[in-house]
């Protein structure tokens, strides 16, 4: 078993004891059990860095072996620039969210635990495979657990919510499994990605297989305007749920792009940039503007996820390296800072129990430590330089006004409405006075607490004013990719 397996059936078999062994009376046992699963199942990938080639675009950590002979399907993981830091996010995000459960959770808290630590090994093994097969079954496996989180530990209309998020992303991903049946068929009976690199195509081979993976991949960034799904289950999801969705499940539909769109089928993705960057530029402008008339808090960042991930998009569509490496920086740092928000509004909810930014107001003279760890997500989630969320942003505005001037323009100008929806929830909730007497009995963050948002402000901060290991790692593999997407493939 490699380094690549260990980080994906760690968690995997931590969450399974949980659920075989975990009992609400045995809470206190089973919430260790499952802190311990997920600070091993983080230290297990820590490894992989420190043995990473920064240098080579080849697939590094590869393990290939024989799975289901008769269709030549293979257990295949490998490691490149652009999927390796998703492998370390999505660790130690879940760390994070076994945390921050801790105590919010208190019924069937096995299989919540559980739950949370097999997804993140099948979140793991999405950004892992290498073969098309097995790729399609851990994206396909990740709708079970997150389906379970929504429809047992959400709000009030859960299972609408949890219906919603399956049959839309299942949709999409029947088209996925089409186009992957297809290129086995073309490729001689092979699944294997490298094979299908390599693979000429026509012009309506590639054009079908284009939208075929635009179908699942676009549902689950999510893009406009396919994106519909997604402020409902936040705001039904428990807070932990809705992290992980923001934080890693849709970087999974952005990383489909890269790893199989792009390279499969260039000639087409090309053809229809100009189509992908007018959708990610809608989803920058017109959903920002959505998400600044929202009262409930979860749905205002939730439209915000949306907006911020059509900058990831638009990234890869204008096909230069500070636009493709932009879009992966914004992935990552999206991942701090949406999981911190969502976090945030978490730990309001749990004190007064409404997301209503109508209940609150002047928060800050109460809880001044939560307030000041708001204030710093809230300019991450702006764009604010010396934090997280400005560092993609900003190459992907670079990237496209080297591609198109006036499309960089559009990208840039719409930061305004980000920090216009952002800043107004910050100064309705935590500015002025004391808005009502369920803010003014709050009590601040407890050590728990602390150390949940104290980890996500050092990533943050970290991230933001020194990025240079995190585009280290991508340079020679965008590069790469970048070749394969110059060559046409037309046959």
């Amino acid at each position: 078993m490699g380094l690549l397996s260990l980080a994906i059936w760690t968690p995997i078999a931590f969450g399974i004891v949980l659920l075989a062994l975990g009992r609400d009376d045995q809470a206190k046992s089973v919430r260790w059990v499952a802190l311990i699963g997920a600070l091993v199942s983080f230290l297990v990938t820590l490894p992989l860095y420190a043995q990473f080639d920064n240098h080579s675009a080849a697939m590094q950590f590869v393990e290939n072996a024989p799975w289901i002979e008769r269709f030549n399907i293979s257990y295949h993981l490998g490691l490149d620039g652009i999927s390796f830091w998703f492998v370390l996010l999505t660790a130690f995000i879940n760390v994070i969210v076994v945390i921050a459960g801790w105590e919010v959770i208190t019924s069937r808290v096995n299989q919540y635990m559980g739950a949370f630590l097999i997804l993140s090994g099948l979140m793991i093994g999405v950004f892992c495979a290498l073969d098309g097969m097995l790729f399609y079954v851990f994206f396909e496996a990740t709708l079970i657990p997150m389906y379970l989180i929504i429809g047992i530990w959400g709000g009030p209309n859960k299972i609408y919510a949890a219906f919603k998020f399956f049959l839309y992303t299942l949709m999409g991903s029947l088209l996925l499994l089409v186009a992957l049946i297809y290129l086995y068929t073309q490729s001689g009976g092979s699944f294997d990605l490298a094979a299908w690199y390599a693979l000429p195509l026509s012009r309506t081979a590639q054009t079908f297989i284009f939208f075929a993976f635009f179908a699942a991949f676009a549902v689950k960034v999510p893009m406009w305007p396919v994106h519909t799904w997604l402020p409902d289950v936040h705001v039904e999801a428990p807070t932990g749920g809705s992290a992980v969705l923001a934080a890693i499940m849709l970087k999974l539909g952005a990383y489909g792009f890269l790893r199989f769109s792009m390279p499969i089928a260039p000639d087409a993705a090309r053809e229809w940039a100009t189509f992908m960057i007018v959708l990610s530029l809608i989803a920058v402008v017109y959903v920002g503007l959505v998400a600044m008339v929202q009262q409930d808090m979860k749905k205002l960042v939730a439209y915000s996820s949306v907006a911020h991930m059509g900058f990831v998009t638009l990234g890869f569509f204008i096909f230069n390296d500070l636009g493709i490496s932009g879009g992966i920086v914004q992935m990552i740092a999206h991942g701090f800072v949406s999981g911190a928000m969502f976090l945030s509004i978490g730990v309001l909810y749990d004190r007064v129990h409404s997301r209503d930014i109508a209940a609150y107001g002047g928060v800050v003279n109460t809880m001044p430590k939560f307030a000041a760890f708001a204030l710093l997500f809230s300019m991450a989630n702006c764009g604010l330089p010396g934090t997280a969320g400005f560092v993609g942003e900003w190459m992907v505005i670079l990237g496209a006004v080297k591609f198109n001037f006036w499309i960089g323009f559009a990208a840039a100008s719409a930061l305004i409405f980000g920090a216009a929806y952002t800043l107004w929830m910050f100064k309705r909730v935590y500015l002025g006075p004391v808005g009502n007497d369920h803010v003014r009995d709050l009590e601040d963050i407890n050590a728990r607490e602390f150390l949940m948002l104290g980890l996500l402000a050092a990533a943050v901060l970290y991230m933001g004013i020194y990025p240079k290991p995190f585009t280290d790692v991508m340079d020679a593999s965008v590069a790469q990719l970048l070749k394969q997407v110059a060559v046409s493939k037309l046959n």
